[in-house]
């Protein structure tokens, strides 16, 4: 892309809040579950999309918003999808309990694999490139090798369904967001694992009693956000014991119900949530104040995610299936 390239050689600048919408891209039937930039920043004008119509989409969302690719190899919704970090290979998971990894290129599945469960996440570890995290309605949580599509090692909670698995830099440790069964007692909302031995290193973490459909982790901080089904983020921090810090509350946003996505910007400053009406919630990391609100979506939208390499640029979905492009 011609717009990313002066932005290669420099170092990421302020973000400031979008202000006007660039791209309406609606060729998706049904909700947006995810979006995902490609991590590789000389092709991160490409936008990832997995919707309840049961595709997965790639989209020039910088230059043109036209949709390039659909991959239709789910035959129910697709909950998770991720790039790989080549930025060649898509990998998905859904309500089919399948997973499928495809060359974007060809549109050839280079693999496939059934799962005893309907899949909600997936998470490529951040520096073994071949392995990622797999969970869903299940109590278990596995970790598999792409090159062999091998179960390496599985993390068993008392839990009913996985919502978001976070790692940790450097990936030693990972944290899945669960739909715990006792709601009589706060624990195992979130979890926090060793990779490596698949032992549970706390569950003792938040102790209100929310699930948190989404995790983010800041970028330059070891902090991390819990999106709480409480209509609030909750900041922790994201070396043990990880306390949450109980005089930052980022609130006034709606959940209820939805998985809203939460992202902080790539320099850190800004912490932005999707809302149940529609609305992208900007908020400052420093002071948890609202800097500004904007008026998305008509429908729920569900995640809101800033552009790696362009300053600014931000990527919305919504619950009729809707992503539009702002700057």
């Amino acid at each position: 892309s011609e717009l990313i390239k002066p932005y290669l050689g420099s170092k990421y600048k302020v973000t400031e809040v979008p202000q006007s919408l660039i791209f309406c891209m609606s060729k998706h039937s049904g909700p947006v579950n995810e979006i995902q930039w490609c991590p590789v920043r000389e092709q991160s004008h490409m936008l990832l999309s997995a919707s309840m119509d049961k595709t997965v989409k790639v989209w020039d969302a910088v230059d043109t918003g036209c949709c390039l690719k659909t991959f239709s190899c789910h035959s129910c919704a697709v909950r998770a999808a991720q790039w790989s970090s080549c930025g060649r290979r898509i990998l998905s998971g859904g309500f089919d309990s399948t997973l499928h990894l495809t060359d974007i290129e060809t549109g050839k599945q280079i693999f496939s694999s059934k799962t005893e469960y309907r899949i909600s996440a997936l998470k490529f570890h951040p520096t073994e490139s071949n392995i990622f995290l797999c969970g869903g309605f299940s109590p278990e949580v596995k970790a598999l090798d792409i090159r062999t599509s091998k179960v390496l090692r599985l993390y068993k909670a008392a839990v009913q369904q996985t919502l978001d698995i976070l790692f940790l830099p450097e990936g030693r440790e990972f944290l899945t967001s669960t739909d715990a069964v006792s709601r009589d007692s706060a624990d195992r909302t979130i979890i926090a694992w060793d990779f490596q031995s698949a032992a549970k290193i706390s569950n003792q973490i938040f102790h209100e009693r929310y699930t948190c459909p989404r995790l983010a982790l800041h970028p330059k901080e070891s902090m991390f956000v819990a999106q709480t089904n409480g209509n609030y983020m909750a900041l922790f921090s994201a070396q043990r014991p990880y306390r949450i810090n109980k005089k930052k509350r980022y609130e006034g946003h709606k959940v209820e119900g939805f998985a809203v996505g939460c992202e902080f910007s790539p320099d850190g400053t800004l912490l932005a949530t999707g809302s149940s009406d529609g609305k992208v919630f900007f908020y400052s990391y420093h002071t948890s104040r609202i800097i500004r609100t904007l008026s998305a979506h008509k429908e729920a939208c569900v995640s809101a995610i800033f552009h790696p390499v362009l300053p600014s640029l931000l990527a919305t979905c919504d619950w009729a299936g809707e992503i539009k492009i702002w700057q």
